[in-house]
């Protein structure tokens, strides 16, 4: 009689890629009125309304989560706030999570900035300076730098952590278009129009 010997199942396992969660928080209401101008000009936030943020997110956000701030007092005093009331949520700052520098228009009304101006920026909405400081591509390529060193953070951790942006709304319409793997907006037509409000924030999962 012959017996025949049996196979044992060789079990593979196949890697599945983890989720991260990333916050993109917008800074409180700024000290402005409206119809300013502003990007990099740094103003204060209203200090009751980044309570109420600060409260908000700190009830929510994850432990020993990574948080990094633009450099920008309105941010800064988020990420300070929410660290009184969580210490595990330490923060650093980064330049590259500021607002677009909008240069001499900076702290201008709107109307006042001459139209030929927009004319120009439209025209060349990538690479023009509006207000001779900075482009969309340079707004776009600092962002993309902080997002990549996010990224291969993330990749030397054996569990992945939460990484929290306090940040502007010009930085978390650039990181929803990186998230989307677009690195060019050649035409303001494509640049997106949706932000959080002022004190919100939107979770994204990379």
């Amino acid at each position: 009689m012959t017996v025949m010997a049996q196979s044992t199942p060789v079990m593979t396992s196949v890697a599945v890629p983890v989720k991260v969660q990333f916050w993109l928080v917008r800074h409180a209401q700024p000290l402005v009125a409206p119809g300013i101008c502003y990007g990099a000009l740094d103003l204060a936030a209203d200090a009751a309304a980044t309570r109420v943020a600060a409260q908000a997110l700190a009830d929510c956000l994850p432990a020993q989560a990574s948080v990094c701030c633009s450099p920008l007092q309105r941010c800064e005093l988020l990420a300070q706030t929410i660290y009184g009331i969580r210490p595990d949520l330490s923060y650093k700052t980064d330049a590259r999570l500021a607002e677009m520098n909008f240069g001499e228009f900076e702290g201008l009304p709107w109307d006042k900035i001459p139209q030929q101006t927009y004319d120009d920026w439209m025209a060349d909405f990538w690479q023009y300076r509006f207000g001779g400081a900075e482009s969309v591509a340079g707004l776009m390529a600092r962002v993309a730098a902080a997002w990549r060193d996010m990224q291969a953070a993330q990749a030397t951790v054996a569990v992945p952590m939460a990484h929290v942006w306090i940040t502007h709304a010009g930085v978390i319409r650039a990181v929803n278009l990186l998230a989307k793997g677009i690195l060019e907006v050649r035409s303001a037509t494509l640049w997106p129009v949706d932000a959080p409000a002022f004190g919100q924030w939107q979770l994204l999962d990379v």
